[in-house]
């Protein structure tokens, strides 16, 4: 029986995919993905064959996965991060019920919430949330509705896909619903390419964050009542006392 492995390879740069990850992309004949993704691994793999569909193609690509795997060969389907947070695991499975006799089998990676705080320093050491702001797939009241709720509880919250072309305020707006729970100097800070050539982050407070452009390659961390600048690193105490 075939296999779809649904891969996450990390923030791009070869040293930070997992080596599952990297063992699975070895065994597979067959790399399917977007086609940022697939120029990732291209030179990395030159002899596998490459697959892909572009943006907002994601249903045909996952069919593209199965109908190769029903060739009688296993499939890489591949992610940026984590296949799993905003990745293709779940797509694949929902489409892998056309094909039930095709085995389906998830990858992670490192995804850019983790891979930035590392970056950053310490900021999601306590309860934190994950947002993303795009509401490509997802309406703006829903978002608004969750920056609203995680605002009132006061998590760290992590903001993927904080801005584009066509939402070019739509971190501001967050800023301005957050700004209704936290202090105007609350720490906040963000990461550019994660991983990747260009790396670089800030630590900023929100009311910076909120007049600050950011593109679909950062990503966003706002702290919570009690995260704090140290050292130019941003840390979310996680309640130790120190002795």
């Amino acid at each position: 029986m075939s296999t779809v492995y649904v891969v996450g390879l990390g923030p791009g740069a070869e040293e930070q995919m997992t080596v599952r990850a990297q063992k699975v992309l070895e065994h597979c004949p067959v790399l399917i993905g977007y086609n940022v993704y697939i120029d990732l691994v291209k030179e990395q793999f030159p002899e596998k064959t490459f697959l892909s569909t572009p943006m907002r193609k994601e249903p045909e690509r996952c069919r593209m996965a199965f109908e190769e795997a029903e060739k009688g060969q296993d499939v890489a389907m591949i992610c940026s991060g984590d296949a799993g947070v905003y990745g293709m695991a779940g797509l694949i499975f929902e489409i892998g019920k056309e094909y039930p006799e095709i085995q389906i089998e998830v990858v992670p990676g490192i995804t850019a919430a983790s891979g930035g705080a590392a970056v950053l320093g310490a900021p999601l050491m306590h309860d934190f949330a994950v947002i993303s702001l795009s509401d490509l797939l997802t309406p703006w009241e829903t978002i608004e509705k969750r920056l609203h709720a995680a605002g009132m509880a006061d998590f760290v919250i992590c903001l993927y896909n904080p801005s584009s072309k066509k939402r070019a305020d739509y971190l501001q707006k967050a800023c301005d619903i957050l700004l209704q729970y936290r202090e105007g100097e609350n720490i906040c800070g963000y990461v550019k390419n994660i991983g990747r050539e260009g790396e670089a982050y800030r630590i900023l407070s929100l009311k910076e964050l909120r007049d600050t452009k950011v593109d679909m390659f950062t990503t966003v961390f706002i702290g919570n009542s009690r995260t704090m600048e140290l050292n130019g690193r941003m840390v979310t105490p996680r309640g130790y006392k120190l002795l």
